[in-house]
């Protein structure tokens, strides 16, 4: 039985060309990786804490700032979120008092997203559960040699990404530091970073 991935509906009346059988196993296998592995951190993070992925990956990112804040429309462009969606999210989590709005410096019509006490204690409480799920899912389970494969992988398609679908390109505030931002939030600017720092 064939695996070849067709294209439904409006991309075949443009003749755009269906993935062969090698990017079809290499397409779904890595939907299928990402999809697991963050179904188990989810489930840590819910279960265990009653964090949203969403709730985690701005108290990770507020945890790691200067003074445990940032602007929202800087939060908004690195998560890749548009900035209704960070509002919403923000609401929430202020509700739930992790985080609270605070006045921007120099900016009047903006805010800026401010790490509560609750926050913090709830982000450090968090984190060890989590990294012991990324090493359980993913680390542990593959050799070194396919680790530095699917970083080259990753590092490969963050270029493209960012040449290619970033606004500015490589000028782009969110890259022009080096910085590469997973989807999930995550930083990092060296490979010699460690991991604790990386976050």
């Amino acid at each position: 039985m064939s695996t070849k991935l067709t294209t439904p509906g409006r991309l075949d009346v443009m003749d755009q060309e269906s993935l062969n059988e090698r990017e079809t196993r290499a397409w779904v296998r890595f939907q299928h990786m990402r999809i697991e592995i963050n179904v188990v951190l989810a489930r840590i993070l819910t279960r265990d804490f009653g964090l949203t992925e969403a709730d985690f990956v701005i108290l990770l990112r507020l945890s790691n700032s200067a003074q445990y804040r940032l602007r929202a429309r800087d939060m908004a462009a690195a998560l890749q979120w548009d900035r209704s969606r960070l509002s919403r999210q923000v609401s929430r989590m202020e509700t739930r008092g992790t985080v609270m709005r605070a006045p921007s410096e120099g900016d009047a019509r903006g805010y800026d997203v401010a790490l509560t006490d609750a926050g913090r204690a709830a982000y450090q409480a968090a984190w060890p559960s989590y990294l012991a799920g990324i090493r359980h899912c993913f680390a542990d389970v593959l050799s070194p040699d396919q680790l530095d494969a699917l970083t080259d992988i990753a590092e490969t398609i963050d270029r493209h990404f960012t040449a290619q679908h970033c606004p500015g390109g490589l000028s782009d505030p969110a890259k022009a530091d080096g910085t590469r931002t997973t989807a999930a939030g995550l930083e990092f600017r060296s490979a010699e970073d460690s991991l604790e720092s990386a976050y």
